[in-house]
C-alpha cells in the first residue's frame, strides 16, 4: 500500500501572545511573557491569582448574538484558529470533494466554563427545580469545537476529538497525518482549543501544587529548566494547521509551509500526573517519531520541548533528550515556547506545532525565557543549549515537538523541510 506524504499548507493560532498567527510569532521571539493578574473570575482568595489569557478577544467580532451564545470560550477560539488556518491555506472548498476534508480537533477539558455556570446555577438555586441550558451538554463536550468547524465549512470527511490532556493537540495532528498518508482524506483541518481559566481549573490546579504561585511577579513566573520553578502557569488559546496530501497541495499551487515527517506516541505507564522520573515514555515517544520518519537523532536541529516548568517534569525531560540524542543533545537547540505562552493544556501541541514551524521557516529558534544567571538546577545539564532569554538564527532543517499529558500520555512529531 502507498504512503502518502503529508504537508502543512495553513497555520492559524490565537494565543496569550496575539490573537493571530504573525502576532503571536512577533512576539514570541521578542521574548514577551503573555501572563498578568486574572481577569477572568476573581481569583483573589487564590493561592495562583494569574494566568496566561487571550486579550482583547471579542467573540462578536466573529459570530452574532444567537451564535455566541452557542459556544463556549474554547470553542470559539478553537473557530476563529482554524477560520485563520483555513484562509491562510487557500483552500476553495467550493471546487473541493469537502467528502474528502475532515477536522480532528482537541480539547484537554472542553467547556469547562460552561460547566461551572450551568452547574454553579442549579446548585444556587436548586429549591426552584432543575433550569439547564438547553445548549449545556452542546457547549461542554470536549468534541463540539471539531463540529462546529465542519459544520460552519460544510466538511464532511473524518471528524472527532481526541483527549489525552496536554498531549491531546498533537494526538489530534498525528491522527490527521495517519489518515492522509493511509488515503482516507485529502485534507484535514488539526489542532486544539482550551480555555480553563476558571475557578474550578485554576482551583483544582492549586489543589495539586502543580501551578506557579508566583503573584508578585507573573510575567517571570513561567520559568522552565531554573531551579526555582515551582509549577506550570495556566493558559488558555487554539492552534490549527491545515494537513494535506503533497501531491494534492501541488496540484492547486499550495503554499506548503512544511512536511510532516513522522510521529510517535507512548504511555509512562507511571503515575496519573507525574511523569516517570527517568523519562521512559518521553524517550520512547521520541524514538517512535524518529523511526517513524526514518530520520537519526542527528538530523534533528531544534526541539520545542513540554517543559512547562515543573520540578519532576522538566528534569525527566531533560534526561530523556540526552538518551535519545546522545552527543548530538548538545548540538541542538531547545526552547520552551511554555515560558512565554503558558500551558494551554489541551491546545498546547498545536500551538507549538505553529511555532515550530514558523522557527524552521524563519531559521529563528524562540527563546526560553525568565532563566537567570545563577538559577541553575543541580540535576540539569546546562551544557545543553535550551536558547535561553533570546531568540538564536541557526538553519532548522528538521524539528521536533513534544507534549506530554496528565495519565502519562506522550506524542511527540517531527516537522521537516519540504523537498519534492
Amino acid at each position: 500500500m502507498e504512503i502518502k506524504r503529508v504537508v502543512v499548507t495553513g497555520l492559524g493560532a490565537v494565543t496569550p501572545l496575539g490573537n493571530d498567527v504573525v502576532t503571536t510569532w512577533k512576539n514570541a521571539i521578542a521574548g514577551k511573557s503573555g501572563a498578568g493578574p486574572i481577569t477572568q473570575f476573581d481569583a483573589s482568595l487564590f493561592k495562583t491569582q494569574f494566568a496566561c489569557e487571550v486579550k482583547d478577544f471579542d467573540p462578536n467580532e466573529l459570530f452574532d448574538r444567537k451564535e455566541v451564545r452557542k459556544y463556549d470560550r474554547y470553542a470559539q477560539l478553537a473557530i476563529k484558529a482554524a477560520k485563520e488556518a483555513i484562509e491562510n491555506s487557500g483552500l476553495d472548498f467550493e471546487k473541493e470533494n469537502t467528502d474528502r476534508i475532515g477536522v480532528i480537533f482537541s480539547a484537554g477539558i472542553g467547556g469547562i466554563k460552561t460547566f461551572e455556570e450551568e452547574v454553579g446555577g442549579y446548585y444556587l438555586e436548586k429549591d426552584k427545580g432543575p433550569r439547564f441550558n438547553p445548549f449545556f451538554i452542546p457547549k461542554m463536550i470536549a468534541d463540539i469545537a471539531a463540529g462546529h468547524i465542519s459544520m460552519i465549512y460544510g466538511l464532511r470527511g473524518p471528524n472527532y476529538a481526541t483527549v489525552s490532556a496536554c498531549a491531546s493537540s498533537t494526538h489530534a495532528i498525528a491522527d490527521a497525518c495517519n489518515l492522509i498518508r493511509l488515503g482516507k482524506a485529502n485534507v484535514i483541518v488539526s489542532g486544539g482549543a482550551e480555555a480553563t481559566i476558571s475557578a474550578s481549573a485554576v482551583g483544582g490546579f492549586n489543589a495539586m501544587h502543580a501551578l506557579s504561585t508566583r503573584n508578585d511577579s507573573p510575567e517571570t513566573a513561567s520559568r522552565p529548566f531554573s531551579a526555582s520553578r515551582d509549577g506550570f502557569v495556566i493558559g488558555e488559546g487554539a492552534g490549527c494547521v491545515v494537513l494535506e496530501e503533497m501531491e494534492h497541495a501541488i496540484a492547486r499551487g499550495a503554499t506548503i509551509y512544511a512536511e510532516i515527517a513522522g510521529e510517535g506516541m507512548s504511555a509512562d505507564a507511571y503515575h496519573i500526573t507525574a511523569s516517570h522520573p527517568e523519562g521512559l515514555g518521553a524517550k520512547l515517544v521520541m524514538r517512535n517519531a524518529l523511526d517513524d520518519a526514518g530520520m537519526r537523532p542527528e538530523d534533528i536541529d531544534y526541539i520545542n520541548v513540554h517543559g512547562t516548568s515543573t520540578p519532576v517534569g522538566d528534569i525527566s525531560e531533560v534526561k530523556a533528550i540526552l538518551d535519545v540524542f546522545g552527543d548530538h543533545s548538545y548540538k541542538l537547540n531547545i526552547s520552551s515556547t511554555k515560558s512565554m505562552t503558558g500551558h494551554l493544556l489541551g491546545a498546547a501541541g498545536a500551538v507549538e506545532a505553529v511555532l515550530t514551524i514558523l522557527a524552521m521557516q524563519n531559521s529563528i529558534v524562540p527563546p526560553t525565557i525568565n532563566h537567570t544567571e545563577g538559577d541553575d538546577d543541580p540535576e540539569i545539564d546546562y551544557n545543553l543549549n535550551f536558547t535561553f532569554n533570546k531568540a538564536q538564527k541557526r538553519e532548522i532543517r528538521a524539528a521536533l515537538s513534544n507534549t506530554f499529558g496528565f495519565g502519562g500520555h506522550n506524542a511527540s512529531v517531527i516537522f521537516k523541510r519540504f523537498k519534492k
